[in-house]
């Protein structure tokens, strides 16, 4: 003990060893460079790879991919989009304020006709600008949430899938029941037609196709066609998509502030 406190004494200022700093660090906290290496490893193991591009967007991005999920859970192979996961995601865009425009995202086979007509439904009543994107495919109820955006792309290998809505589990042989199947599909026609440019005969002829889809009535439409049938309003992809949207969200702003000006003068001429 002597020997090292004279030590100390005669070099008060001589730093400790870097070895033994180095071993008193490491038995105090963890390495950072192995909490780094164990993050990109998991972001690897996640996405596919060690880093994704962020920054501050003023556009939020939503996706419905595989199949609409509804009111009944799918076996868990099955890539689903759940309602109850995108309608909280929609009200939190129109609610913020940082969020000037949604680019909705498709590559899905369908799925539960209400769940899907409930998030077209929020699409088109938000207040902010909407695109949306086919890519892949659009099939099935996946046609009203395409349409229901301010402006809408497909890219020119996806499709679109038009047929009419079918039930699944007990159906009961009663008049009622092809009644409120009728009724149900009209809804989707009704939409689709009201957020869209193709006409409803035009519509109905194609979801009645018979002789093109080996197992299903009705029509595979391609890229262009679904242009050439009104159904959405242009072929593109990602770059358009989001140059249109910017466009939209420039153009919002202006009639916002048109509109607050002429409120203004109206407040002022009173």
């Amino acid at each position: 003990m002597t020997d090292q406190n004279s030590t100390r004494e005669a070099h008060p200022n001589k730093p400790l060893d870097p070895e033994a700093r180095g071993a008193s660090f490491n038995t105090q906290n963890p390495s950072p460079p192995q909490e780094k290496q164990g993050g990109i490893l998991d972001k690897i193991q996640q996405l596919g790879t060690p880093g994704l591009p962020s920054f501050q967007s003023n556009i939020h991005c939503l996706t419905i991919i595989g199949q609409i999920e509804g009111h009944l859970q799918l076996p868990p192979q099955n890539k689903t989009t759940k309602y109850e996961h995108i309608i909280p995601q929609l009200v939190a865009a129109e609610q913020n304020p940082n969020i000037e425009g949604i680019l909705v995202v498709l590559n899905t086979v369908g799925g539960d006709v209400e769940a899907g007509l409930a998030i077209a439904e929020m699409i088109a009543s938000t207040s902010k600008p909407t695109v949306a994107l086919v890519l892949g495919g659009g099939h099935s109820i996946g046609v009203p949430i395409a349409v229901a955006a301010d402006y809408s792309f497909i890219a020119e290998t996806a499709t679109m899938t038009i047929h009419p809505i079918r039930l699944t589990g007990l159906v009961i042989g009663v008049p009622q029941t092809f009644e409120y199947l009728d009724k149900m599909q009209e809804r989707v026609v009704s939409f689709v037609t009201r957020h869209s440019n193709i006409k409803d005969e035009k519509f109905k002829e194609l979801m009645f196709k018979t002789g093109e889809l080996t197992r299903d009535i009705g029509t595979n439409v391609i890229g262009s066609d679904a242009v050439n049938y009104g159904l959405i309003d242009e072929v593109g992809g990602l770059g358009q998509a989001l140059r249109k949207l910017n466009e939209l969200i420039i153009a919002s702003k202006e009639n916002l502030a048109g509109r607050e000006q002429e409120q203004q003068q109206g407040g002022m001429l009173q």
